[in-house]
């Protein structure tokens, strides 16, 4: 039986974040569709929400997030659910990243705007959703990250795991490390931004300096992110900005992601 930090990650963040509340169900569809589903019906209050299983994990643009495949543990799956009215909502993805990453281990990388790379592999991803709460937003945090290795067969990025790196961590212990510091990050985020978060982004950008082509028809050479958190990419006819969610940026054919 996996013992999972519930109650000391309530602990730690109770005192600043008033009603919240960690749950650990042992199968539902998709934590971010179990809170949006909640948060349609009313029910708004701070929650982290992990799954032991998701039979229907989803990803950015509809993907599909495959988390279930050698059984409990092999991956970490959960949803962090609260209100927030940030000013700006731009680069939350990527402050969210950070402070994954920044929880983990420094050879950690991030991939614009919602990706988690490990020499040269994908290790992780996020899914950010937003439903109605009054005068606020009810913002979903979706994260998956591989914890065991894994087959990367049928998947166009293949997968890294963090025991690769960190030998005999485990799902309850990485959710120990990221689950109050990423509250943390959510809450300065409110107030401060993406503007500050900007050059601890530029530290971990797997993109910056590489030939990337962009699902828009951009191609060019990433140059990080603005301020707001937007790619810039340089092309022939000078700076693009890639700041829609429907865009995908990948690097180009035949060009190698850095890797620490």
């Amino acid at each position: 039986m996996t013992r999972w930090p519930a109650e000391a990650i309530w602990e730690e963040v109770f005192a600043v974040l008033p009603g919240f509340s960690v749950e650990v169900l042992p199968e539902v569809d998709s934590t971010n569709s179990e809170l949006m589903r909640r948060a349609r019906a009313g029910l708004c209050d701070p929650v982290l929400l992990v799954a032991e299983r998701q039979t229907a994990g989803r990803g950015r643009l509809g993907r599909d997030w495959q988390s279930d495949t050698q059984g409990v543990g092999a991956t970490l799956t959960f949803s962090l659910g609260l209100p927030l009215q940030p000013e700006d909502w731009s680069g939350l993805s990527l402050a969210v990243g950070l402070s994954v990453v920044q929880s983990l281990h420094p050879d950690l990388q991030l991939k614009w705007p919602n990706d988690i790379w490990w020499q040269g592999r994908k290790l992780a991803g996020i899914l950010i959703e937003t439903a109605s709460a009054g005068d606020q937003r009810y913002a979903v945090i979706g994260i998956g990250i591989n914890i065991m290795p894994r087959d990367g067969d049928g998947l166009r990025t293949p997968p890294a795991a963090l025991q690769e790196l960190m030998p005999g961590i485990d799902a309850p212990e990485v959710l120990q490390r990221v689950a109050t510091p990423l509250v943390h990050a959510l809450l300065a985020f409110v107030t401060q931004g993406f503007a500050p978060l900007r050059a601890g982004f530029h530290a971990r950008d797997l993109l910056y300096g590489q030939a990337v082509v962009c699902t828009d028809g951009t191609q060019g050479t990433a140059r990080g992110v603005d301020a707001a958190g937007v790619l810039l990419v340089h092309t022939e006819h000078g700076i693009v900005k890639i700041n829609s969610s429907e865009v995908s940026v990948r690097p180009a054919p035949g060009a190698s992601p850095s890797s620490s």
